[in-house]
């Protein structure tokens, strides 16, 4: 079999794979009527695989080959089996293999103690991707979420931003937020190119949110590392916050986000009492 043919053959086996797969299977709402297909659109596998829809496009027409790394996202997106996978490499002329994958971050001990250290300003501690690998009990009152209960996929500070109704409402100025989220990701992929835990983040919530998907290709902005934001807290009130993101020496890749409010300041007393609710509410569930 000539490589025309190999490619040829390529298309047909990601186009079967991609029909085989429902919008649920990945994650993805079921409520557009307007699909003419069972299975997946093209541009939904290229978002979800980091590539371009075009690229994609032109591997299902046979009409071009792709690397590694890029068929090891496609393996993940499409649910492939081991059988299914080496068949994939094989047909695109590949040896199996890729990005290599990261061991998952844990919080380091020095900014655990830091933030076990503070009582009344809510903090936590955010890996490379911004998810959430410790916080402490103000960062759980103040974000209104026990994180404990999240799913480890979703206790990821960005996605929240972008996926859950509530916090959306508790930013006074949520899009400031959100853009930065978006910018402190884009460093990270500038950083690390072949980073498939972060690619696979940004292609959910590129087909997830669309305000997320036009500022990821939009004009580059360097991220902040402090400022002051505004929350409207549904118990607390209004509280104005100077937000410090402090990065931990012996791991760069982690970062220790701190809120805080200068003592004697209606925004302190807010605090005091979110404390106090806080403590009461665990006390009686």
């Amino acid at each position: 079999m000539n490589s025309s043919a190999h490619r040829k053959e390529l298309g047909e086996f990601l186009k079967a794979r991609r029909a085989e797969l429902s919008p649920r299977t990945v994650g993805l709402p079921e409520a557009d009527r307007r699909r003419r297909a069972a299975g997946l659109r093209r541009d939904e596998v290229a978002v979800l695989a980091g590539i371009s829809t075009s690229h994609y496009t032109r591997l299902e027409q046979g009409r071009t080959t792709t690397s590694a790394s890029v068929l090891s996202e496609l393996v993940r997106v499409l649910h492939l089996s081991d059988d299914h996978r080496d068949r994939l490499f094989e047909l695109a002329g590949r040896e199996p293999g890729g990005a290599r994958r990261r061991a998952p971050q844990k919080a380091h001990p020095r900014l655990r103690t830091v933030l076990n250290e503070l009582s009344l300003a809510p903090g936590m501690i955010l890996s490379r991707h911004l998810d959430m690998l410790a916080w402490n009990p103000m960062a759980a009152a103040l974000l209104g979420t026990d994180f404990a209960k999240v799913p480890g996929p979703e206790r990821n500070y960005v996605r929240r931003l972008f996926t859950d109704p509530a916090m959306r409402a508790l930013y006074a100025d949520w899009e400031d937020s959100a853009r930065n989220a978006v910018a402190v990701l884009r460093q990270q992929a500038a950083a690390c190119c072949d980073d498939r835990r972060l690619t696979a983040l940004v292609g959910d919530l590129s087909v997830r949110d669309d305000q997320f998907r036009q500022w990821w290709g939009g004009r580059h902005v360097p991220p902040r590392t402090g400022g002051t934001k505004v929350l409207n807290h549904p118990v607390a009130g209004e509280l104005t916050l100077a937000w410090d993101a402090l990065t931990c020496v012996a791991d760069p890749d982690q970062k220790l986000i701190v809120w805080s409010a200068e003592p004697g300041s209606r925004t302190y007393d807010g605090l005091r009492f979110l404390a106090s609710w806080s403590t009461t509410r665990t006390m009686n569930s």
